[in-house]
């Protein structure tokens, strides 16, 4: 199971997608230019949701390496999910600074936002799933070729 490249890969993905979980990936600046507010995946559900659902979702699918037509599905669901994170974050952004609610009385109408490394690393588990991917489907090609010389 470990020795598998596979393997490591998915938990690169487990490792950074845990870290989202505490980092902000957008910073936005008040309209007066003096104070920054960070949004953070848990102060909104859906954002929280698919953030906390990609690294368990690819911790589940280090243990199923019995069945690798699963895990390939599995990763694709969790490519889907990562794109996903990148379509609320634009949606939240998009409400935000159009005048809605961030916290609790706090509205931020016009002011800039920035990205922080950390909106990063759904597109880094991304490219590591999609390379788990190849290598479980090179592992269940392997396997047939094998049956077929029995």
């Amino acid at each position: 199971m470990i020795q598998r490249i596979q393997t490591i890969y998915l938990l690169l993905v487990v490792m950074l997608g845990t870290l989202l979980c505490f980092f902000s990936p957008v910073q936005f600046l008040m309209p007066e230019g003096t104070e920054y507010i960070a949004l953070m995946p848990f102060d909104k559900w859906a954002l929280a949701t698919i953030t906390v659902s990609i690294p368990v979702l690819a911790l589940i699918n280090i243990f199923l390496f019995r069945h690798r037509l699963l895990q390939a599905r599995l990763n694709i669901v969790n490519v889907v999910l990562c794109l996903g994170y990148y379509a609320i974050l634009a949606l939240y952004v998009a409400f935000i600074v159009k005048g809605y609610e961030l916290l609790a009385g706090t509205t931020l109408q016009g002011a800039e936002w920035y990205l922080g490394v950390w909106a990063a690393i759904p597109l880094v588990n991304i490219v590591l799933t999609m390379m788990a991917t190849r290598r479980i489907l090179k592992d269940e090609a392997l396997v047939r070729a094998a049956d077929r010389l029995r």
